[in-house]
């Protein structure tokens, strides 16, 4: 285990400080798929501890992607959100139980798709807010169709 990096912990305090609720998310998003990675790459090693710590860290980054939704804006999809979450949890934690690689796959396949269908909407946003005069987006625009699934920062 590496000692961790002060001046690398400074940029990834003010990466997080000044990053948009839609950045956060993608973070969030970056990090599962980062652990959930680690944990496989680890299960398929047979390190029990470095795998056991990577999937242990990939889900409570899923929990906090599910703690972040705000149900009251769209009850449906939030709900939906809410049920991939459990999904990948659920998954997440028998493969660190059992050492189960299939899990973690199934896991990780989910996530990967969970991040490209953000950065999707994350480009229609763009495209959208700059419309046909090509203005710059506001990024503080919190009325975003992307906040209903991104806790309040």
């Amino acid at each position: 285990m590496s000692k961790p990096n002060p001046a690398s912990h400074e940029y990834l305090r003010s990466t997080v400080l000044t990053a948009t609720p839609e950045q956060l998310q993608l973070m969030l998003y970056d990090g599962a798929v980062r652990f959930a990675t680690r944990g496989l790459e680890a299960l398929r090693a047979r390190d029990r501890e470095a795998a056991f710590e990577a999937l242990d860290r990939a889900q409570q980054i899923v929990l906090e992607l599910d703690n972040g939704i705000r149900r009251e804006v769209n009850p449906t999809i939030a709900d939906q959100m809410r049920a991939l979450y459990h999904f990948v949890y659920r998954r997440l934690i028998d493969a660190n139980i059992h050492q189960d690689i299939v899990a973690v796959e199934e896991a990780l396949r989910i996530l990967r798709h969970m991040r490209e269908t953000w950065i999707l909407l994350l480009e229609k946003l763009q495209r959208e807010q700059r419309g046909p005069a090509s203005v710059e987006p506001d990024a503080s625009n919190a009325s975003s169709p992307t906040a209903p699934f991104v806790a309040e920062a």
